[in-house]
């Protein structure tokens, strides 16, 4: 399977147990609060659905313009701590992931906008031309199947975070997994060794990487000792 197939099969997989997931939730559920203040479960929520949704703007950034040259961002160059963590971007980040959880309001709602958002993702990906460039909103000129990767975080690394406000065990699908590791290890990393020296399972092992488990002294230097650097994921 080609690298594109891999990350957008990703999306799919990861996308569709999210769904699921948050059809099933409670008004009660939405309320919590979760590890990402100050959104609740509804607001992060909100934020992994207009997350979903960058990559038709990011594309017609790109479109509109034209062929001007410039560096190529790829994944983990997208996570740097610039001004995108900026005060001004983090409450952009907040208040419109928080208005649009008060505008759906529901679980239902909710899930069917998250779909929605990710079935329109998936069919722009599958149909683009191979090459495709896009534009982020924070600047950032990226190959299309890079920026994938980014939409897969979002939904992988929240979805962490969204078990975690729920009290649930992690949801995580192998194929979102695999596109984290290959995102946050180094070459070389064998992801099951690693899974082995810190006692971990697989969704453990993303946990720690991207911060969502605090790590012991041990811990810390066990993945110091293996080439491991955290990415700026907020």
């Amino acid at each position: 399977m080609a690298v594109e197939e891999i990350r957008a099969t990703a999306l799919r997989a990861e996308s569709t147990v999210l769904a699921a997931v948050a059809a099933g939730l409670t008004a009660a559920d939405l309320e919590r609060p979760s590890p990402c203040p100050p959104w609740t479960v509804a607001g992060l929520l909100g934020h992994v659905i207009v997350a979903s949704g960058r990559v038709g703007p990011a594309i017609e950034a790109a479109r509109a313009a034209g062929a001007r040259p410039g560096p190529l961002t790829d994944a983990s160059g997208y996570y740097r701590p610039d001004h995108r963590f900026s005060p001004a971007v983090n409450a952009d980040r907040v208040d419109v992931a928080a208005e649009l959880a008060a505008r759906l309001r529901t679980a239902p709602v909710l899930a069917a906008e998250l779909a929605a958002a990710c079935q329109l993702t998936l069919t722009l990906v599958e149909s683009a031309p191979a090459g495709t460039l896009v534009r982020t909103r924070h600047g950032d000129l990226m190959p299309l199947t890079d920026f994938v990767v980014t939409r897969v975080v979002e939904l992988g690394v929240h979805g962490l975070d969204l078990a975690i406000a729920l009290d649930s065990e992690p949801w995580l699908t192998g194929e979102a997994a695999a596109v984290l590791e290959d995102l946050l290890l180094p070459g070389g990393n064998q992801p099951a060794r690693l899974q082995a020296l810190l006692n971990c399972d697989r969704p453990g092992l993303i946990a720690r990487l991207t911060g969502r488990a605090q790590l012991s002294p041990a811990e810390q230097s066990a993945l110091a000792d293996a080439g491991v650097t955290a990415l700026a994921l907020g």
